[in-house]
């Protein structure tokens, strides 16, 4: 009865990952524990690097900005489809699809911005040491992230203004657990969807020219780590280097797949894990990976949890 009535309302039909009602109660139950872990981690990782002033140098304010931007992308979508959930409903309504639009695609612009910046961060503290304090000043740094924050609200506006411009027909049934672009590409009714397409072109165009400033810092600084005579050094580098390397691998290769991947009409449960790869798992993880080899931060976490005072 819902999907019937859904076509005379303004909103939108979620079918998740199963149209099973026990099914779902159990999702979001998942998806709950998911969300609590993810938010925790990014939360303590925002509270030691706002707090401890041994994490306050430019690699530990990216990853605090890096944390607020995964906490907020998986409370853009995440909490909205544990209620519909648990209400069997699955309906969300046209302006909260929109927010999500606009917040989710700018969050995740954001993301790659400044996993971006990150790598240029480590690219010159291996490469160029000497010059570290001068080129990743306070003043640059603050510089950076304006521009990380203001490049994603431009792209989360272009994204929904250009949605904003589609008219949709028929059932309006999303096989995904948020609104997702691809998805609200192939409820248009003719070639509105256009304009969305090349605000995508350009974006991947922006994305690619991301990707290749990522691999050409790293590519110099494996070059110069594998010059160091010191094997202590190199792993100190390879500890702060190689969490980074990961998180951006898991972030680009599950995007590309989920963007680049073309839309069936009968969705399969690859495309819906690899939603959940590139939406929920890299914000859960990215603290866990980047504390596991990471000695500095395991300690001030230890002394956040075990110490009965948290001080400097």
């Amino acid at each position: 009865m819902l999907v019937k009535n859904i076509t005379t309302m303004s909103g939108f039909l979620l079918m998740g990952f199963s149209d099973n009602h026990e099914l779902q109660i159990l999702q979001a139950l998942l998806f709950l524990v998911t969300y609590l872990l993810g938010s925790a981690g990014n939360f303590i990782i925002i509270t030691i690097t706002t707090l401890d002033p041994q994490l306050q140098s430019p690699m530990y304010y990216f990853l605090k900005h890096l944390s607020i931007l995964d906490f907020s992308s998986l409370s853009v979508t995440i909490p909205q489809y544990i209620e519909s959930s648990l209400a069997g409903s699955g309906y969300i309504s046209y302006g909260q699809c929109m927010l999500q639009i606009f917040f989710f695609t700018g969050f995740a612009w954001g993301e790659l911005a400044i996993l971006t910046v990150m790598s240029y961060d480590r690219y010159v503290a291996v490469c160029l040491p000497l010059h570290y304090e001068v080129i990743m000043s306070p003043r640059k740094c603050t510089w950076a992230m304006a521009v990380v924050w203001i490049s994603g609200g431009i792209s989360g506006t272009l994204y929904t203004a250009s949605i904003l411009s589609i008219r949709f027909c028929g059932d309006k049934i999303i096989h995904q657990f948020f609104c997702d672009v691809p998805q609200l590409l192939k409820l248009s009714c003719s070639n509105d969807y256009l304009v969305t397409m090349g605000v995508a072109d350009f974006l991947s165009v922006m994305g690619f020219v991301c990707f290749i400033g990522i691999v050409i810092s790293y590519v110099h600084i494996f070059s110069t780590v594998l010059r160091m005579p010191s094997a202590e050094s190199r792993s100190k580098v390879f500890s702060t280097c190689l969490p980074h390397l990961f998180v951006v691998s898991l972030f680009l290769s599950t995007g590309i797949f989920a963007y680049l991947n073309p839309i069936s009409d009968s969705p399969t449960a690859l495309g819906f894990l690899f939603s959940i790869f590139y939406t929920v798992l890299p914000p859960t993880l990215n603290p866990i990976i980047y504390s596991l080899k990471n000695e500095t931060i395991k300690s001030v976490v230890r002394k956040l949890l075990f110490s009965t005072k948290f001080t400097g």
